[in-house]
């Protein structure tokens, strides 16, 4: 029988040496993964007989919940920890708490803490956060933490990823991928029940818990090709007693606790001695577990939905009655068993609950499940409910939810004739409008929330309103108007003693000022940064981060930017406010895009590639300047996009950046008349404007196609450019740390040894439209022995990958391992995993399963290039 050892020597190895490493002082992040029921549970239970003997193991599992308990696999650890961390886990609430006992746990005696959190996959938000905090930290834990999930279930969005993306950065971090078993596995696996090993392996593809399921079954003529069948044929030999309350565990999506157990199985825990002794449960003094996540679905699964009613309802009878039962269980039976009565009872509590814990998701994932009773509530609270879970989707980029949300909140308080709750919920609307890219019902509610509070009595609310007012005059560059809203709204803020308003008014006016043209306004908004930090103010902070940044990159103050961006993410990460979050990953594409590192740049863009407005229209036209830099096709159809967006919003820090793109696609292109009109608009607009980023960019372009503008003594690098000062311009941007503008500078040069140097950085950056310029330039100078530049086939196939990394790459879908693909080709296994690492990078592949598969969609399998 497969017992996580069979074809796993390898892999407990590397665990057992990474726990000794711990014991020594250098924690890491071990990675477990693979597909449903591939054995990643099995191996961890295999691992204490491979530990040094003085280990401490911990383990807790994230539960498949319509909404997740927050801080769940913690909460399991409860009994097997100190009360400090027992004490912070249940009380959820403050995180920092919670994590602060988490890194005193591991760091205590004995040596090693192995932690191993099952199912990551199934994470709530406030666990992934824990998890994050950790990461950051392991090196310095004599500690090892253990992450099993399911690879093939982690879609482009799913929040896990983010915490992979971190793990992945980690200076310990080991990846087992579990394979599926091989055809001699499986024969030995096969061989005491004298079975029929090929068809076995034929009917399971070698996925250990089906192959396991099928031979404990001990027959393959009537065996289905899926698990729920297997497991299935095995529960027909149970007796009804067995059978039953083996229906009623099934439905819990957790372990079972003893206390439940023994609410739920009135003729005791010994009706399952039979499934126990099968293989179907695991039983200690504690709790009851079903064997694997695929059973108890499969029991569940093949219940009739009347019987799945039934027992949620009796779990949902049993939970009530005990004190401190989580809410989130509550409204998960509450659902599954059709009581919208316990769903409008519990659900508030659950999202309030899983708000604290920062579990931002599973908040609006209560409300939403509460808000279908809407009809349940008076119409204050349920206008209460709908802002709620307008802001909780606001917070997790859900513009979608949050719009219809919030406006139906107003609707409501226009009806109850509450003044001060309206002015309140017109700001929030404004506020979410922007955030949906709405800037002209923005500005209606803005000015209705102004009206309203005008002469409610209420300084607080009247101040937010005016610093609103601010950021969305700020915004369309109205910044004399910014200023005028924005100081009053620091009097009243500092009247009311407000630090939450104060930040964000100062931030107002520190942003206008700083973007009409005013230095002294970066420390008003630097100022608005402090405020918000001492005050805890996680949004204000955020915002704060968010407009010094993009500032800094459009100053080309890179450097500065660079001591910004790592504080404002490590916030926003930790808060899990996941549109400030996105913000910030398109701000560190803007700045890898200017460094040239367009690898790094797609990455960080790809976390604005959602409907959230903000951060959507700058990622595009990211994504689609180093397409055009590249020569890739569908730079046309990101900008058309991004320029949609950036209408819709008007505003000259939307539609400069899109239309600069736009320009410079088209002069790549050698279609100078497209430049000028992708240019010429915005520029006239910008340069009605004091200290109007780019202006200078426009400018530039307009005049490299022939369409000359009149020039200021601006020392941009642009504006030297378009000047004629290309050496100048070139030292600038070599300064800044910019290696395609450099080079784009040196190619003004006449003199044909820039251009030779311009061309071989744009050849090694891979830059191919503006190297096939240059070419043609040092043609018509008659310059002999022009470099070829890289090989044709690392431009033409879409994933960009090197001539070496497409021999690695179709080797690794042969199913060869690396010091396989290393002797092949006759270089070291260090390199071969490098090569390995790139192309599942470019290719956007979790494993080299997925990495077949996208291959061949590209056409990139058997010589094949696009």
């Amino acid at each position: 029988m497969y017992r996580g050892i069979l074809e796993r020597e390898p892999e407990l190895e590397r665990l057992a040496r990474a726990a000794r490493e711990a014991a020594d002082g250098a924690g890491s992040v071990v990675l477990v993964f693979g597909e449903a029921g591939i054995g990643k549970s099995s191996l961890v239970r295999a691992m204490p007989e491979r530990l040094p003997d003085r280990a401490r193991i911990l383990v807790g599992t994230c539960d498949d919940l319509d909404t997740r308990r927050p801080l769940g696999p913690f909460r399991d650890l409860v009994g097997s920890v100190g009360s400090e961390l027992a004490r912070a886990v249940l009380a959820g609430g403050d995180r920092y708490r919670v994590h602060e006992a988490l890194h005193t746990e591991l760091a205590g005696a004995p040596h090693p803490a192995v932690l191993v959190v099952e199912d990551v996959h199934w994470a709530d938000e406030a666990s992934l956060d824990a998890l994050r905090f950790l990461v950051r930290r392991i090196e310095q834990l004599p500690a090892l933490l253990v992450l099993t999930y399911r690879d093939d279930e982690l879609s482009t969005g799913h929040p896990l990823r983010h915490l992979l993306g971190q793990v992945s950065r980690a200076p310990r971090m080991h990846r087992m991928p579990l394979a599926r078993l091989s055809l001699d596995a499986v024969r030995t696996l096969s061989a005491t029940g004298r079975l029929d090993a090929a068809h076995v392996y034929e009917v399971t593809s070698g996925n250990p818990f089906f192959v396991t399921e099928i031979v404990a079954a001990g027959d393959t003529g009537d065996v289905p090709p899926t698990v729920v069948d297997a497991v299935l044929a095995r529960l027909r030999g149970l007796d009804a007693a067995a059978l039953a309350a083996l229906e009623r565990l099934a439905v819990v999506p957790s372990a079972v606790e003893r206390p439940l157990v023994d609410a739920l199985l009135t003729e005791g825990v010994a009706v399952l001695a039979s499934a126990e002794q099968r293989g179907l449960l695991t039983v200690t003094p504690e709790r009851v577990a079903f064997r694997h996540e695929l059973i108890r679905r499969a029991v569940a699964d093949s219940l009739p939905a009347a019987r799945r009613i039934e027992l949620n309802r009796t779990v949902l009878a049993a939970l009530v009655t005990r004190p401190g039962t989580d809410a989130a269980r509550l409204v998960h039976h509450a659902a599954q068993a059709g009581d919208q009565d316990a769903v409008a009872r519990y659900g508030p509590d659950a999202a309030q609950d899983a708000s604290g814990a920062g579990a931002h998701r599973e908040a609006a994932a209560h409300l939403r499940l509460v808000l279908r009773e809407r009809h349940r509530y008076p119409p204050a609270e349920l206008a209460g409910l709908l802002e709620r879970y307008a802001v909780e989707s606001y917070t997790i980029a859900d513009t979608a939810a949050a719009v219809p949300a919030q406006r139906e909140a107003v609707a409501l308080r226009r009806t109850l004739g509450d003044t001060l709750a309206l002015g309140a919920d017109l700001r929030w609307l404004s506020r979410i409008h922007w955030w949906a890219g709405d800037a002209e019902h923005a500005q209606e509610a803005a000015r209705e929330a102004v009206a309203v509070l005008e002469h409610a009595g209420d300084d607080r609310l009247l101040a937010l309103a005016h610093s609103n007012t601010a950021q969305l005059r700020m915004l369309s560059e109205r910044y004399a108007e910014a200023v005028e809203h924005g100081e009053r709204a620091i009097v009243l803020a500092r009247k009311v003693d407000d630090p939450a308003i104060l930040s964000h008014a100062l931030n107002n006016v520190g942003t206008a000022r700083w973007r009409g043209g005013e230095p002294a306004g970066r420390h008003q908004l630097e100022e608005s940064l402090e405020v918000a930090l001492a005050a805890g103010e996680v949004e204000h902070a955020c915002r704060a981060y968010a407009n010094i940044i993009w500032n800094l990159l459009d100053g080309l103050r890179f450097a500065e930017a660079d001591r910004f961006l790592p504080l404002a993410m490590d916030l926003a990460d930790r808060a899990e406010h996941l549109g400030f979050l996105n913000y910030l990953h398109v701000e560190l594409a803007m700045r890898r895009l200017a460094a040239a590192d367009w690898d790094e740049a797609e990455k960080h863009a790809e976390f604005g590639m959602h409907d959230f407005v903000p951060a959507r229209c700058p990622a595009l036209t990211v994504l689609a300047r180093i397409r055009a830099r590249r020569g890739l096709p569908g730079a046309g159809e990101l900008l058309a996009e991004a320029w949609e967006i950036a209408v819709r919003t008007k505003e000259l820090q939307r539609t400069g950046p899109v239309a600069a793109a736009r320009a410079e696609a088209a002069w790549l292109c050698g279609d100078p008349a497209a430049v000028v009109a992708a240019a010429q608009p915005v520029h006239a607009q910008a340069s009605r404007l004091p200290g109007a980023p780019h202006r200078d960019e426009l400018g530039y372009w307009l005049t490299k196609a022939g369409h000359p503008v009149r020039t200021d003594d601006s020392d941009h690098p642009y504006a030297l450019q378009a000047r004629g000062e290309w050496r100048r311009a070139a030292a600038l941007w070599q300064r800044a740390g910019c290696p395609y503008e450099h080079a784009a500078a040196l190619a003004e040069s006449p003199e044909a040894a820039d251009q030779l140097t311009a061309l071989a950085t744009f050849d090694a950056l891979g830059a191919e439209p503006a190297a096939r310029l240059v070419r043609a330039e040092l043609r018509r100078l008659g310059v002999p022995h022009i470099p070829r530049g890289p090989l044709a086939v690392t431009r033409r196939n879409p994933a960009g990958l090197t001539e070496r990394q497409l021999q690695v790459m179709r080797l690794l879908t042969e199913g060869l391992t690396n010091a396989e693909i290393a002797a092949r080709l006759v270089v070291s296994v260090r390199t071969v995993d490098n090569h390995v690492r790139a192309v599942l990078d470019k290719l956007d592949a979790p494993t080299r399963r997925h990495a077949a598969v996208r291959a061949a969609e590209l056409g990139l399998i058997d010589g094949r290039e696009t």
